[in-house]
């Protein structure tokens, strides 16, 4: 009876103890569940919040553009920070630069002339004035080269020289005001797209281009078109027309 009696002892307190770490565990695992599930609640209505009244990206066009641009005034993050001491300022949109209509299609001529400007230079050579090559050279932004380039390649052109640069128009590359007066230049980055045609139509090379830029904002771009006197392939010695088939 004794041995029996020791033994029942044994096994209950064996049988205690594993009770007693299965229901820490259960516990342990409970709380775990618990933790995960407040954190996880309080996340997502601090990330609703946050995106009902700041946001939780910044808008298309800013992506587009680059937050560097918008941000600090710089065309990339290693070119160094600003001068200008922006602190305290209430900068407020020159909505000027709207012409009031985003849709190209709907778009009157007088708006699309102001948005995408086309200046023409006339060059004489021995009398005549076009050799029927041209150069058109297209100043517009980086968010749009994608765009622009698919309307030439669609048009024919594939001969294309694209250059990233900096500068700035008649609205001084900024639209801001502080005060109701008008801030310093500051230069922007843009894209020059230069192209040479001859079989192509230029004014189709023009009207393509138009419709690829056009937002509806004064700045959009302009075209600048030229008249080539002559053009040389070094590769094969073809000259003027025949040497631009290829680039075409």
């Amino acid at each position: 009876m004794a041995y029996c009696f020791v033994g029942s002892m044994v096994f209950r307190q064996i049988d205690e103890e594993i009770r007693f770490y299965k229901d820490l565990m259960i516990h342990v695992l409970d709380m775990a569940v618990s933790v995960a599930a407040y954190v996880l609640i309080v996340m997502f209505i601090v990330f609703k919040i946050i995106d009902k009244t700041v946001g939780l990206r910044v808008p298309a066009q800013i992506e587009l553009d680059g937050l560097d641009i918008h941000e600090h005034g710089l065309a990339s993050a290693y070119s160094g920070f600003a001068i200008n001491d922006m602190t305290g300022m209430d900068m407020d949109v020159n909505e000027n630069t709207d012409l009031g209509e985003d849709d190209y299609e709907k778009a009157s001529k007088g708006q699309v002339d102001a948005a995408v400007k086309v200046v023409r230079q006339k060059t004489v050579v021995d009398g005549v004035c076009d050799t029927g090559m041209h150069k058109v050279s297209i100043i517009c932004r980086l968010s749009k080269f994608d765009a622009l380039k698919t309307a030439l390649n669609t048009l024919g052109v594939t001969g294309i020289t694209m250059t990233q640069v900096m500068g700035c128009g008649i609205q001084k590359g900024a639209g801001e005001k502080y005060r109701g007066v008008e801030l310093d230049a500051n230069l922007l980055p843009k894209v020059k797209v230069e192209v040479v045609v001859s079989k192509i139509p230029v004014d189709s090379v023009i009207e393509a281009a138009k419709k690829a830029l056009y937002t509806g904002h004064i700045g959009d771009g302009k075209i600048f078109v030229y008249n080539v006197t002559r053009v040389v392939k070094v590769r094969t010695g073809e000259e003027d027309y025949a040497a631009l088939q290829d680039v075409e």
